[in-house]
Order: structure tokens, then C-alpha cells, then sequence
């Protein structure tokens, strides 16, 4: 029987499209009201923090996915750079954000559609959600490419159009009655562990940079096309982000709101009346539903990774389709998962997803440092030093400073599962006396007699199998 695998297929608008859409330009209305209450009103400050934050970590998951262009992301980088048991762990541990993010998507849909719909229950919304994400994902990855880029492009000239009528509102005397003010960004009454309080919350927001390492084995040239992405992804997204903070924190000063989950509906209606809050609704569950599927195929993808190294069930998540090319079965439990959305809440899991992607930042800050400033001793000139060691130091500190700063219920839990993951990694490896299976891309994906003689990339002079990024696209 012919062995199944991941075919490419994407192109760079592609990739971009499908992290914006994992992204979610509308994730801003989403998280408005929680991440407001919790800076206290300097959400741009926030914003700002987070952004910086993240940049930093965005340069080194684009040096990474150059010397590993497979999937797997946070998981692969490190287990191929440091070490195979902490590259577990750091599987593990980002399991929890991949797997709860399409569940992210699910509640915040149904926050709005139920303050139009409150007849309907939370539980059926949660189910037939699911259900819609689901089946795009199983379909294949050029379908969720191309709803994704339809839907990106529709939130955008939302927010575009929510811009235009917050800068009229303010012109005309709503809210701070001004279009430049510093407050939003700055405020001496507030201290700056709430802002960081916020930002490690914001941090949700910029999620879908790491997503795309995990359509490396889908992607035509990932060594160049993947960081490329990254950068256009991210800063796209947060230009967004902090132009729509600045502008709904001056049309709507302070933080208290009728009620904190749905506070964007408040400040839509402001600016915009009964018909652009309908919009706004619809434009929501557009933005929800394509960061669901975008979502929900990057899991797939780390738990592709990961069963196909057979630390989890090979037969379950090393599974392809035969017709979509797609791990299809692993979608399948995704699925399962988000249905968990009808007992917890919006908050719950927003702070979840935060422990397991801070950690995963961190360490691939961490796996650039391992890769090249030590294992590959690029170290000859200052250059090298700035990219390869106190640009992804700088982005660790970033990143561990945030997670410090997490709430107490979050860092609880979150430990819970770490330490569930030490325990299975003990049992797999009968504590640490055997190796555990790890994947060799050279010799899986592409068979022994296709081999080509290695070529010299230009960008890192690194060597890569040529047939890696020259794939024949079926």
C-alpha cells in the first residue's frame, strides 16, 4: 500500500491568508472586553507590549522553520535543536493551546450569537460550530486556503469601515471627542503589571504567526516562503489590532460594560447604530469560523508531527486520508475537544491557550540559540551575535516575562498538564532508560532512490535535501 503524506501545494498569499485567518482580524472584538477590564483601560498599551513581545519570537520561529521545514512547529524546533524529552514536553505542552483554540473560536461565536439569539442554547450553538469547522478542515488544506483568504478580506473592510465611523463619532464629540490622545497607550494612574496583565491575555491574539511553521510540509520553498509570511502575518495583524484599540479606547473610555464577553457589541453600536451591529455580528462569526478551520489544521498538523514520531498514537494522529491528504482522524478528536466549550468558559480557555503558547515561545527563542549560536557556532561576527543569541534572548525574556504574569488558575492548570505529560514521558521512555522515536525527514518523505544531491541555501548556507522544496506539486 502506498504511504500517505503531506503534499505541496501552498503559496506564500496562501500561507499569509491562512495565518491572518488563524489570527482572526475580528479576534480584537472578541477579546475587547476582557483584556479592557483587565488593563484597565490601556488596551493599546497592551497591545503595544504583546506586539513587541511577539516580534521577537516571529524572527526565531522564521530561522527555525528554514532548518526544519516540516511540521511540528514549537515541537519539532525543539526537539531537533535541544533535545528530544523537552521537545516532548513542549509538544505536550502546546497541545493545550492548538487543541483549545478551535474551541476559542466556537465560544466567542456563540457570546454574540446568543445576545441575538438568546432563545437558542449555549450547547447547540457549541455543536453545530464544531461541526462547521470540522468539515472544511477534513476536506483539505487548499479549501481552508481559499475560505480563508474570502473571510480575511471581508473582516478587513470591516474593521476598515469601523475605523472610518469611530473617527467620525470622535469627531463629533463621542468619547474623548478627539482623534490623538496618549491615554489609550499610557495612563500614570495605572501601574505597569496591569498592563502586562493584559498583554500576556493579548497575547492570544498574535497566535497565528506560529501556526504557519506547521504548514511547512504543505508549502511550496517553506525555507523561504514560511518566514516571509511571518513577518507579512504579524505585522499585518498588528497594525490592525492597536489601530482598532487606540480608536475604540478613545470612543469609549474607561472599562465598565454591561457585560464583559460581548463589550464590543457596546462600542459598535456606539459608532455605528442597529445596522452596523448586525454587520458586526455577521462579520464575527465569518472571522470566527475561518480561525477555526486555520486553526484546527495547524492542531492537526502538531498532532500529525507528533503521531507520526509515535509519541501518541500512531494509528490515530500519524493518520493521512487517502483522498483529502489530510490527518483527517486527528481533526476528528480536535473536534471532540472543542465540544468541551459547553461547560467552560471564554476566559477559562484564553487563559489556557496563553500558559501552552508563551512556553512554546520561549522555547523556540531557545532552539534558534541551540541550532546555530551553539550546534552550528555561528558566531564570527556581531551580526551573528545580535540574530543568533541577544535577538531570541530578548524574545525568551519577552515571553517569560508575560507568562510570569499570568493569573494563578491559569498557571495551576497549566502545570497539571505538564506534569501529566512528565509522567507519560517517564512511562515511554521506562524512565529515561530508552529513546524516544523521533521522525527523520530525509529518510520518510521522500524515498531513498529520489534522493538529489544537496544544495547550499543562500540565506543561512545551510544544506538541504533539493527535492524538499522543489516537490513536485500534485
Amino acid at each position: 500500500m502506498e504511504r500517505q503524506t503531506l503534499i505541496r501545494t501552498l503559496t506564500l498569499s496562501q500561507v499569509v491568508f491562512l495565518g491572518i485567518a488563524w489570527n482572526n482580524p475580528m479576534v480584537f472584538f472578541n477579546t475587547y472586553g476582557i483584556a479592557t477590564v483587565t488593563s484597565q483601560g490601556v488596551i493599546m498599551g497592551a497591545y503595544v507590549v504583546a506586539f513587541l513581545a511577539i516580534l521577537f519570537t516571529a524572527f526565531s520561529y522564521g530561522k527555525m522553520a528554514k532548518a526544519f521545514p516540516i511540521a511540528g512547529s514549537a515541537y519539532t524546533f525543539t526537539q531537533k535543536s535541544i533535545n528530544p524529552q523537552i521537545g516532548f514536553l513542549v509538544g505536550w505542552t502546546i497541545m493545550l493551546d492548538y487543541m483549545l483554540t478551535p474551541m476559542v473560536t466556537c465560544l466567542m461565536s456563540t457570546v454574540f450569537l446568543h445576545a441575538v439569539f438568546p432563545e437558542i442554547p449555549h450547547a447547540l450553538w457549541i455543536i453545530i460550530l464544531t461541526a462547521t469547522i470540522a468539515i472544511p478542515s477534513i476536506l483539505g488544506v487548499k479549501f481552508s486556503a481559499f475560505a480563508g483568504k474570502i473571510f480575511v478580506i471581508a473582516q478587513v473592510i470591516f474593521v476598515g469601515v469601523f475605523w472610518i465611523l469611530t473617527a467620525k463619532s470622535l469627531m463629533a464629540g463621542v468619547g474623548a471627542g478627539t482623534l490623538f490622545s496618549i491615554q489609550p497607550l499610557f495612563n500614570n494612574d495605572i501601574e505597569l503589571p496591569v498592563i502586562l496583565a493584559g498583554a500576556s491575555i493579548l497575547c492570544f491574539s498574535f497566535l497565528g504567526f506560529d501556526s504557519l511553521t506547521t504548514l511547512s510540509e504543505e508549502t511550496i520553498n517553506p525555507e523561504k516562503t514560511i518566514p516571509r509570511a511571518i513577518i507579512i502575518m504579524l505585522v499585518t495583524i498588528g497594525v490592525l489590532y492597536i489601530g482598532s484599540a487606540y480608536l475604540a479606547q478613545l470612543v469609549h473610555p474607561g472599562f465598565l460594560f454591561e457585560n464583559t464577553d460581548s463589550a464590543a457589541m457596546e462600542v459598535v453600536f456606539l459608532v455605528g447604530g442597529n445596522l452596523f451591529q448586525s454587520l458586526f455580528v455577521t462579520a464575527v462569526i465569518l472571522g470566527n469560523f475561518s480561525s477555526g478551520v486555520a486553526s484546527t489544521t495547524s492542531a492537526s498538523r502538531v498532532l500529525y508531527a507528533m503521531g507520526r514520531d509515535s509519541v501518541l498514537p500512531k494509528k490515530v494522529f500519524g493518520h493521512i486520508h487517502s483522498r483529502f491528504k489530510t490527518p483527517s482522524t486527528g481533526i476528528i478528536v480536535i473536534g471532540i475537544i472543542s465540544l468541551l466549550g459547553i461547560v467552560l468558559t471564554l476566559d477559562q480557555v484564553i487563559k489556557f491557550i496563553n500558559f501552552g503558547a508563551l512556553i512554546a515561545f520561549t522555547s523556540v527563542n531557545l532552539s534558534v540559540i541551540a541550532h546555530y549560536f551553539i550546534r552550528n557556532r555561528k558566531r564570527s561576527s556581531f551580526n551573528e551575535y545580535m540574530r543568533y543569541l541577544f535577538m531570541p534572548l530578548l524574545g525568551a525574556g519577552f515571553t517569560l516575562w508575560l507568562w510570569s504574569h499570568l493569573e494563578l488558575d491559569a498557571m495551576i492548570l497549566g502545570g497539571i498538564w505538564v506534569a501529566c505529560g512528565f509522567v507519560y514521558l517517564l512511562y515511554m521512555t521506562k524512565f529515561f532508560k530508552q529513546q524516544l522515536p523521533e521522525f527523520s525527514f530525509d529518510k520518510e518523505i521522500i524515498p531513498e532512490e529520489e534522493m538529489v544531491p544537496e544544495v547550499e541555501m543562500d540565506s543561512e548556507k545551510e544544506t538541504v535535501p533539493e527535492k524538499v522544496y522543489m516537490e513536485k506539486i500534485r
